[in-house]
């Protein structure tokens, strides 16, 4: 693996200030609490959506049955996804956005002008990265916005070195009844990807 590009001071250094920032604290019902995990020396970056009432609760990101579900895709256990040395989380948004209609709001949009690109000048250069749900693709994908999610994670190997994947929400079993091919050609591959990024 090539050197971090930042040292640990660095890291922790950022981490201090996404923990301070209240950018949309108005916007927020129950107040900031950003969630986010990284190190200089992260093989793995998982960029999801938002943090949910469960997660801004414990302050632990994806600590909830979607992460639950998240990990067993991976095919990794709490100790090495926790580890951010191993594996950096960083969402759209880093704090819960509240409840929209169906289901929680959109992640909020400063977050990721504010920080994204920050963090990402701190993580190694070959890392892999996990685009989870559709706002990261929409975000890190520009040219697949006409596809569905379907598409996008189907077509996975098109976009590397990111790997699209559905949200790991309840309403994904549905999704994964409907598309076998996900957990018999999708997710075989995807365990490996991540494998060999953590043993590099």
């Amino acid at each position: 693996m090539t050197q971090p590009s930042a040292t640990a001071d660095e890291a922790a250094g950022l981490h201090r200030e996404i923990a301070a920032c209240e950018l949309c604290k108005e916007h927020l019902p129950l107040g900031p609490r950003p969630i986010v995990q990284f190190s200089a020396r992260s093989r793995i970056l998982i960029i999801g959506q938002a943090p949910g009432t469960k997660v801004h609760a414990s302050g632990i990101a994806w600590d909830d049955d979607s992460g639950d579900r998240l990990r067993e895709w991976l095919g990794v256990d709490k100790q090495t996804f926790y580890d951010p040395d191993a594996i950096a989380l960083m969402p759209m948004g880093f704090c819960y956005p509240g409840k929209a209609k169906s289901g929680d709001a959109p992640p909020r949009k400063e977050c990721q002008p504010a920080w994204h690109d920050r963090v990402l000048s701190l993580l190694p250069t070959n890392r892999l990265t996990l685009l989870v749900g559709s706002y990261a693709q929409a975000h890190y994908l520009p040219d697949s916005r006409k596809m569905s999610l379907t598409q996008r994670v189907q077509s996975g190997a098109d976009f590397a070195p990111f790997i699209p994947l559905p949200h790991p929400s309840w309403r994904v079993r549905m999704w994964m009844a409907k598309n076998a091919w996900y957990e018999t050609d999708v997710l075989p591959a995807l365990r490996r990807n991540v494998s060999a990024a953590l043993q590099a």
